[in-house]
């Protein structure tokens, strides 16, 4: 370029030729060596992304592979999981009170009422086995006793269970149509304070197969004549005593509804003979019959229990 950089100077490549200068070209020049390494940075980036994809498309697949040997080689190294007996339920948002019942109205109404005004209620029914049918009239007051007691926008529903003979083993029939998994047995002259039944229901939800009560007692070994052993019943002051119980009562403790079913189709039918027999032990029957199949001792929740 010739000096001062005046309009008729020229472009020299010192090879001969000479170009008229124009200033458009000299300030294109610098732009075009820009955009060939923006272009060139572009294409870098773009094989970067494309070996990022690979690399992460590699590493699902590897990934993938391990968990399906896993899965096979899991069993052959014994690492089964079972799920939990109750994981097919429905809820244990709430619980339904089971009330047993017999020729007692006036405690029967006492025991809905105090039942209803428990937040975590969710149905009420009642094991009803007298020959004749319930009357109309408790069917009514006891509703009526329910919408006024039950704090809640859901109101418990109330249902009577209605058997055609007089048998401790009604206490634990299947109920088709539960909602929740818990169940609170419980005998229509025992008041467990809705405080107190809150915290029980707590304890269960964290053991939803084992039986959680206020009623403990205790058994130990008696003998052993011909084959057969016997054991011992302690009641509450063999509990008091010792310091140790076997068992809670069904008389005021939860369950897993699935244990109806067991009670009924599953336990030996010389048990339920002889229930219906001695009219006694159903009680007893069921907390032996979960910790048979829990291979767990039940739970004592210690509080206020009173007699309507």
């Amino acid at each position: 370029m010739a000096a001062g950089g005046s309009p008729d100077a020229a472009l020299n490549f010192g090879d001969g030729a000479v170009l008229p200068y124009s200033p458009a070209k000299v300030k294109a020049a610098p732009r075009g060596r820009t955009s060939s390494w923006s272009s060139l940075l572009l294409l870098l980036l773009g094989r970067t992304r494309k070996l990022a994809k690979v690399r992460l498309l590699l590493a699902a697949g590897v990934l993938l592979v391990l968990v399906l040997l896993a899965s096979q080689v899991g069993p052959l190294m014994g690492w089964n999981h079972q799920p939990s007996l109750s994981a097919s339920s429905p809820s244990r948002d709430g619980y339904m009170v089971l009330i047993n019942t017999w020729r007692r109205n006036s405690l029967l109404k006492k025991a809905v009422a105090h039942y209803a005004s428990c937040p975590k209620t969710d149905a009420i029914h009642v094991v009803w086995s007298e020959n004749d049918p319930p009357p109309e009239s408790l069917k009514t007051y006891l509703r009526n006793i329910i919408m006024s007691r039950s704090r809640n926008s859901h109101k418990p529903k109330l249902q009577f269970d209605l058997n055609e003979e007089d048998n401790l083993n009604n206490r634990f029939k299947p109920i088709n149509g539960l909602t929740n998994d818990a169940i609170f047995s419980v005998d229509d002259d025992l008041l467990v304070p809705c405080s107190t039944l809150e915290f029980a229901f707590t304890v269960w939800q964290t053991t939803p197969d084992t039986m959680v009560g206020f009623v403990p007692r205790m058994h130990w070994l008696d003998e052993q004549k011909n084959g057969v052993v016997y054991y011992k019943y302690g009641g509450w002051w063999s509990v008091w005593w010792t310091g140790t119980y076997s068992m809670v009562l069904s008389k005021a403790a939860f369950f897993h509804q699935k244990y109806l079913d067991m009670y009924t189709y599953k336990m030996p039918s010389t048990i339920h003979d002889y229930v219906t027999r001695e009219r006694n032990c159903e009680d007893i029957a069921m907390s032996l019959l979960v910790a048979n199949v829990t291979q767990a001792p039940p739970i004592w929740v210690k509080g206020d229990v009173a007699n309507a």
